[in-house]
């Protein structure tokens, strides 16, 4: 009997968590536009959703799609198509943007992306269900047909030139198919300000080369580069920073050749900074990364799963050959760096997610790194922990794991922290997951801003396919077909499938014309991005706003009288209606976006002082 009331209990709770999901893709938001009609259903709907395809057509209307962003800016919305027929053809098309004085938006700044949906079968954890979710966005490419009773969204996606002027653009979408034609209304208002290339939150996430050569078949090396590049446009439009930047471009190093005479002082590193140099030059200049992955060689490494000794040309860590040779290359390094302007993208991250066993293993490497390299960053994946102090001096705690009073203390220090979300944590907190409310990552940033975090950092972006859930290399995981984040490694053994929840690791897709890793010769697209790419994208430049309107405060405060200070400096504040704390937050865009409205204007007004 306690066995069955505890089942129906489990059933219960479980239909509850259910049917919050679904009040989520059927909440009411979006707006009718004029050119719906009985047969066909248009409406649109903020980037800031995740629209079902059974959704019901909103009740509101309105006159046309909004967009709202600063010069420089990239912003989205969303058009929904749902016709009552097979509507077989349709092509959408987007026209110069009309604005003040005759300036314009050319056509070529506004993309149309098809929302493209995966299928659910495993939750990620209790607040998700199964079923068709919304993620990756392909480039729209000539006509397609869509279902009946189904809403197909389109992702619009507008770029606002630097030189734009302030004020409101109008242009329309073309929409045509078999037997039917449509205007759309959009209008983009322009804010009196520039959004600049680097962005002030710093940003650090794996990424993996050798599954975009594997995926896209692709062995030659100008070919390697040319895609290279393209999956950089990408990283840069979203301001996310790769850890490596330069996966093609490797440091050269040439050491003495060992021998048993060889002497301790001997043991110095000669560099050809060549390609290195050339590569992080674009990296930082032209695509704007703010961060990058520094390998140091003889610290050894691991996690809290296993680790490695450290060793450096055969030399034990204990022996002056090795102290003789890390300290050349570290301090040669550092030279390096500093006469570049590079000291502050660069930091170590050697060790990861360590626990209390490894602590000490873990402060002996820094210690060793701080003596030979005292201005080179050291970073930790670990929360502030008293064994560690003196080592790190980023901190970069799981999100759940970040305490704001010791971090405060440690700030005191000149410390930083960034944080990380990776498969945990899980709901109720903000999360990476496919099948989770898209605001999340938006609202992450606003977390990140609220607790005076300098960074964030996530351990991959196209991890692909795991290799103990998918063993055969011949036949990798079809990332369309199967969204879950496999875990891989850890001793996990191989065709064991351990879920770390759906789309962790992967923010970007390969072409669909590699999805299974087998197209039939090279694929040179870039990468397919994806809902989640985009709102960390918002997210950050949601955090740049404020940044911008911080800056000019300082700049501007004797030019504002008492009251009119205060009244910008609480538009640094993130209202509870956002974030009220870290598991309390809106799944609805529309708090987000108010806020940046008021801040936005806040910037231009201040600007003009």
């Amino acid at each position: 009997m306690l066995k069955k009331m505890l089942c129906l209990a489990l059933l219960l709770v479980s239909q509850i968590v259910s049917a919050q999901t679904s009040d989520y893709f059927s909440l009411p938001y979006g707006e009718l536009l004029p050119a719906s009609t009985e047969g066909v259903g248009l409406w649109w709907a903020s980037s800031g959703w995740k629209i079902s395809r059974h959704k019901p057509l909103p009740e509101a209307t309105g006159q046309a799609i909004m967009i709202r962003a600063a010069r420089n800016e990239a912003e989205a919305v969303q058009l929904v198509v749902r016709p009552t027929f097979y509507l077989k053809g349709l092509t959408v098309r987007t026209l110069t943007f009309a604005g003040p004085g005759g300036t314009v938006i050319p056509a070529e700044n506004i993309e149309v992306l098809k929302v493209q949906y995966v299928n659910v079968t495993r939750p990620t954890d209790k607040s998700s269900v199964a079923g068709l979710w919304p993620d990756p966005l392909p480039p729209l490419k000539g006509p397609i047909n869509l279902e009946a009773n189904k809403n197909q969204p389109f992702w619009i996606r507008v770029k606002v030139p630097r030189s734009a002027p302030a004020g409101v653009y109008t242009g329309y979408i073309q929409l045509a198919g078999e037997n039917y034609n449509a205007d759309v209304t959009l209008r983009v208002e322009v804010y009196d300000f520039v959004l600049g290339d680097r962005m002030t939150c710093t940003t650090a996430f794996g990424f993996y080369p050798h599954n975009v050569f594997r995926y896209q078949k692709l062995s030659d090396p100008g070919h390697k580069r040319q895609v290279l590049e393209k999956y950089w446009a990408s990283f840069s439009a979203h301001h996310i920073s790769p850890y490596n930047p330069a996966p093609l471009d490797g440091l050269k190093v040439t050491w003495p050749k060992v021998t048993d005479s060889i002497k301790p002082q001997q043991l110095k590193p000669v560099f050809d900074w060549t390609a290195w140099d050339k590569a992080m030059q674009r990296a930082i200049d032209y695509y704007h990364f703010n961060s990058f992955r520094l390998s140091i060689p003889g610290l050894g490494g691991g996690s809290f799963h296993s680790r490695r000794e450290p060793k450096l040309l055969g030399f034990s860590e204990d022996t002056p050959h090795y102290k003789a040779a890390f300290n050349a290359y570290c301090r040669e390094v550092q030279q390096h760096l500093r006469s570049k302007g590079w000291l502050d993208e660069a930091f170590v991250y050697w060790f990861d997610e360590p626990a209390p066993k490894d602590y000490e293993f873990v402060m002996n490497g820094f210690a060793k790194l701080k003596d030979a390299a005292p201005d080179i960053t050291r970073m930790l994946t670990e929360q502030v922990e008293p064994k560690l102090i003196g080592g790190p001096n980023i901190w970069c705690p799981v999100s759940r794991n970040y305490k704001h009073e010791p971090a405060e203390q440690r700030r005191q220090y000149g410390e930083k922290f960034w944080w990380y979300v990776c498969t945990g944590p899980k709901a109720p907190y903000c999360t990476l997951f496919i099948d989770h409310p898209a605001t999340e990552l938006r609202v992450w940033l606003w977390q990140t801003w609220k607790r005076k975090i300098d960074g964030i950092l996530v351990w991959a972006t196209n991890y692909w396919t795991s290799s103990a859930a998918y063993p055969d290399s011949d036949y990798p995981q079809n990332p369309y077909q199967d969204p879950m984040g496999w875990r891989s490694g850890y001793s996990t053994p191989k065709g064991v499938k351990k879920p770390w929840g759906n789309g962790d690791g992967r923010f970007i897709y390969p072409p669909q014309a590699a999805a299974d890793a087998h197209p039939a010769g090279p694929v040179l697209d870039g990468p397919v991005e994806s809902i989640r790419w985009e709102m960390l994208r918002d997210g950050i430049e949601d955090y740049e706003y404020l940044a911008i309107l911080n800056r000019l405060l300082k700049a501007k405060q004797d030019k504002l009288t008492a009251k009119r200070r205060q009244q910008y400096t609480a538009l640094l504040e993130v209202p509870e209606d956002i974030t009220k704390d870290m598991t309390t937050f809106t799944k609805d865009p529309a708090p987000i976006e108010a806020r940046r409205d008021r801040v936005a204007r806040a910037i231009a007004k201040l600007s003009k002082l």
